[in-house]
């Protein structure tokens, strides 16, 4: 099955951040007060040794959601709301190309940009009378990022720099020609929901949940919307995002263009690399957008592991995920998806050139055998 964001016809259903200004942000709980209701596993069992290439996140309560006063924060950001998490440990890094290659090597595995498309399942996706497009379109592929000659003045038509590539997938990130070659540390990318998992099988890891994702990318400072704390004019030296004007000219002034090698920006300190920009990273939730609403009222949500299903008004044929921690592709002159509280919602057969995934495990799954 190929997501409708497949296609050139649909691609405008593409969902991407915008530079959209909302109220205030819900004000903060008093986090010191929910550690008398929840009690959760904060320092690492001694009899558990930390995982290769992973670090331990100690437990935490905190607020969930938009900080208070960012002027960014969306509706679907909204209402923050008090969680309470265990530890876990967590990929210090992106999932590389280089350790997606074992698994593929291992397992011979095909990811879903490099399978032929099945119409007659993609059109159960599609409203009813969807006319099939031609075959020279129904080839496996990915989007690809292009930059535009001029200025766009409609930030809000997608299109207009997300290209269908036919042949562009893990192996070749730009389509036929493109290779990994020599860029085994970077992040691996064009990765749909059901290749993130079924390497975390593999590996024996999960993906984290919305709320894991949070805890890890706040690192112990509850309230701050940027993994380093609060300073924005610390971003350029702190994250992979896009500088200058999108998307038609990118100064570098980061350093980079497009993606970064792992380990590029300076870990947070849990010591956690390119918790924002570089890639968005898929989390396990699904994308509901009266969820945050739905909790609000229900105290401490211990472990919360997201909607139950997929809900998105403006997408309402896809079944999405959330993403987390913006991309290359984040300026905040039209997308500031850097922040902690960001999130996307994107189709779980979807797979996209800034679009990876890192994973995690609990003690539970390293004593028992992954859940």
């Amino acid at each position: 099955m190929r997501s409708i964001l497949a296609i050139p016809l649909l691609i405008t259903l593409f969902v991407c951040c915008k530079n959209t200004k909302e109220a205030p942000a819900t004000s903060d709980n008093n986090v010191g007060l929910l550690t008398t209701t929840v009690k959760v596993l904060k320092e690492k069992p001694q009899e558990i040794e930390t995982p290769k290439g992973m670090v331990w996140v100690p437990g935490g309560h905190f607020t969930q959601g938009a900080r208070e006063g960012d002027s960014f924060a969306l509706d679907h950001e909204k209402p923050a709301h008090p969680v309470a998490v265990d530890g876990f440990f967590m990929d210090i890094t992106e999932v590389t190309n280089d350790q997606f290659s074992e698994f593929v090597k291992q397992t011979g595995y095909i990811t879903i940009a490099e399978r032929e498309i099945q119409w007659n399942e993609l059109k159960k996706q599609l409203p009813d009378g969807t006319p099939k497009p031609h075959d020279s379109i129904l080839q496996p592929g990915s989007l690809v990022f292009k930059k535009t000659k001029t200025s766009v003045p409609n930030l809000y038509d997608f299109s207009q720099w997300w290209e269908w590539r036919i042949g562009a997938n893990w192996k070749h990130p730009k389509g036929p020609g493109s290779s990994i070659e020599g860029k085994g540390n970077y992040p691996v990318v064009h990765i749909a929901y059901p290749d993130a998992v079924a390497y975390c099988k593999w590996a024996g890891r999960k993906l984290p949940t919305e709320a894991q994702w949070e805890l890890a990318a706040s690192a112990g400072m509850n309230n701050k919307p940027f993994t380093w704390g609060d300073n924005v004019a610390e971003l350029d030296a702190k994250a992979n995002t896009w500088t200058g004007e999108f998307p038609t000219q990118n100064d570098q002034k980061d350093g980079f263009e497009n993606k970064a090698p792992v380990k590029s920006f300076p870990p947070n300190s849990y010591g956690l690399y390119d918790m924002a920009g570089n890639v968005w990273e898929w989390t396990q939730d699904w994308y509901h957008v009266d969820y945050y609403k739905q909790l609000l009222n229900k105290g401490v949500i211990h472990n919360p592991e997201g909607a139950k299903k997929a809900f998105n008004p403006n997408n309402p044929y896809a079944q999405e995920k959330i993403i987390k921690g913006g991309s290359f592709l984040c300026s905040d002159s039209y997308c500031a998806s850097y922040r902690i509280s960001a999130r996307m919602a994107t189709s779980i057969d979807s797979g996209q050139e800034h679009l990876g995934f890192r994973t995690i495990v609990t003690p539970e799954m390293l004593q028992s055998g992954l859940e």
